[in-house]
């Protein structure tokens, strides 16, 4: 779906299609494991 909204922008300048393509690229990041965000790191690190 990202792809698709990235060259129907480029290809027409939609606005909505550019809004699409950034709401795909923001799931597919929040959606893959960060090592940095991980919640269990947070919670031990004060634990010694």
């Amino acid at each position: 779906m990202r792809d698709f909204s990235w060259k129907y922008f480029s290809m027409t300048g939609d606005v909505d299609a550019y809004l699409l393509y950034k709401e795909v690229s923001n799931d597919e990041h929040h959606s893959e494991p960060d090592s940095e965000e991980d919640p269990l790191l947070e919670t031990t690190e004060g634990i010694q």
